[in-house]
């Protein structure tokens, strides 16, 4: 009875166990072999030079080129896709059998990166190359921009203060920022390095705007402001009254000031 039950159980075990396919390059359906760390089957060492690299790569005797790839991916560090594989003197493809065209153990195998895929990577290297040298110049622009940005703070502090500046240190400040805003359109980039250039681009705009609103005021500091248009409508009126009988009257208090004066004149 044991021996029925046991029988019957492996026959269970069999009957459900999955069975994968695979066709030879012969023509013939044979169960698929699994081809890993744990797959049976003798072991060769395949020699595998790359370059001026030497791999000495185990691998089941009967696995593809395909599978040799994969294995050589973890050492040298090139997708399967990004490899091309020679044997005696001919690349292979993925599908063949390794001992089906002679490989045996201690056999060599010269493996080379595909030119396209090399290629890609080149360029992907100039970009990025690209890219650090656009980053680094905007970075030395925005150090510059930092500095310059104290003066207009300090610029601005000054006036404030009501303390009288010349207009020349309006425009000197003026055209240091435009020589960094060139420097910045001269720096070609892309991606991220793009987007950081043109943050620096508005901040120096916003640095001219100010300097010349800056400069507006200082040239007519009565001009801006509420209390500032207050003062402009008495100075206005003041020197109407100087000059004629008919000063203009923008508010009541102004009218009053006006008809003062031309009382006492």
């Amino acid at each position: 009875m044991k021996s029925s039950t046991s029988k019957g159980t492996e026959t269970r075990e069999f009957n459900y166990r999955e069975i994968d396919w695979e066709l030879r390059p012969g023509g013939m359906l044979v169960q698929k072999r699994d081809v890993g760390v744990g797959s049976s089957g003798p072991m060769i060492k395949i020699k595998v030079s790359h370059g001026s690299c030497h791999y000495d790569t185990d691998v089941p005797a009967q696995s593809t080129f395909g599978d040799l790839k994969k294995v050589l991916a973890n050492e040298t560090g090139l997708e399967p896709k990004e490899q091309r594989l020679l044997f005696r003197g001919k690349e292979r493809e993925n599908d063949e059998y390794l001992h089906m065209v002679g490989v045996k153990d201690m056999s060599k195998v010269i493996l080379f990166e595909d030119p396209a895929s090399k290629e890609r990577k080149l360029e992907e290297m100039k970009r990025n190359q690209g890219t650090f040298e656009a980053y680094e110049a905007v970075a030395r622009v925005r150090a510059e921009v930092d500095k310059l940005c104290e003066k207009v703070v300090a610029l601005e502090t000054t006036f404030c203060s009501g303390t009288a500046i010349a207009d020349k240190e309006f425009v000197v400040l003026t055209e240091l920022l435009m020589i960094q805003l060139l420097k910045l359109d001269s720096i070609e980039a892309n991606g991220e390095a793009k987007v950081q250039r043109r943050i620096e681009v508005r901040r120096i705009q916003s640095f001219v705007d100010t300097l010349d609103n800056l400069k507006v005021r200082n040239s007519n500091p009565f001009s801006n402001s509420s209390s500032a248009v207050s003062v402009t409508t008495k100075w206005e009126t003041f020197a109407s009254g100087v000059g004629s009988l008919s000063a203009p009257v923008p508010i009541q208090s102004a009218t009053k000031v006006t008809q003062d004066w031309e009382l006492f004149d």
